[in-house]
């Protein structure tokens, strides 16, 4: 008997890069019963997402465009958050998921003036929750939290997770291994966004190197989320 559904919402106009996006909070999921229902309202914002009536959660996933943007898929994923909410159905926002959640749920989201690119600690005031990492960052953008919310972690560089009621908003990518960067650095090549190559091979090195204890990192973060619902 599984745990339930959860729906993943990715990002990425190319299916197949999407599902890769997941990373290891797919095996993670699946291992603890639950089956993945994966949308995307980028590429499929003509299909009906999936039902939140019976969902044991939404994890929202990371995107290239900006969660302040009003284009249309955007503003439809915000009104299905918002209908989650309404319903209870706990959400995971991870990345451009986090900065969605907070801004769904009345905080901003705004262009960093401290961008973030790499393994990053972070100081916690939940490290049941949320440890001290350090975790895979890699945005342009930050939120800041509702009032509302209570904000579990940060850094030099803004806000880094917030909990409200059931929901946890993150600012950086729990699920990351080799294999999600490289996914990221596909998408890069196919739409000509250029990027530090210095930067982008010092990742990779970091996580080849910390890709295990990275999965440790991030099994224990869904454990927690998952037991404090």
């Amino acid at each position: 008997m599984g745990n339930g559904r959860a729906v993943v919402l990715v990002h990425d106009r190319d299916p197949a890069l999407g599902y890769r996006n997941i990373g290891t909070l797919g095996p993670e999921l699946r291992g603890r019963g639950y089956e993945l229902d994966v949308h995307s309202f980028d590429y499929g914002l003509g299909e009906v997402p999936p039902a939140l009536d019976d969902a044991a959660m939404v994890v929202v996933m990371g995107s290239p465009d900006a969660a302040y943007d009003d284009t249309p898929w955007i503003a439809a994923e915000s009104a299905y958050l918002q209908m989650a909410i309404e319903m209870d159905v706990p959400i995971l926002g991870v990345c451009f998921g986090g900065q969605l959640l907070a801004r769904v749920l009345g905080g901003t989201v705004t262009e960093s003036q401290f961008p973030e690119h790499g393994l990053t600690e972070i100081a916690t005031s939940r490290p049941d929750l949320v440890g001290p990492g350090p975790w895979m960052e890699y945005h342009g953008d930050t939120f800041v939290a509702p009032e509302s919310a209570t904000v579990i972690a940060r850094n030099d560089a803004g806000q880094q997770a917030f909990v409200h009621g059931r929901h946890l908003g993150l600012q950086f990518h729990p699920e990351i291994d080799v294999d999600v960067f490289e996914s990221w650095a596909d998408a890069w090549v196919r739409d000509g966004i250029e990027q530090d190559q210095d930067i982008v091979d010092a990742i990779r090195k970091d996580l080849a190197a910390n890709e295990v204890e990275l999965r440790v990192r991030c099994s224990a973060l869904l454990d927690a989320w998952i037991s404090g619902h």
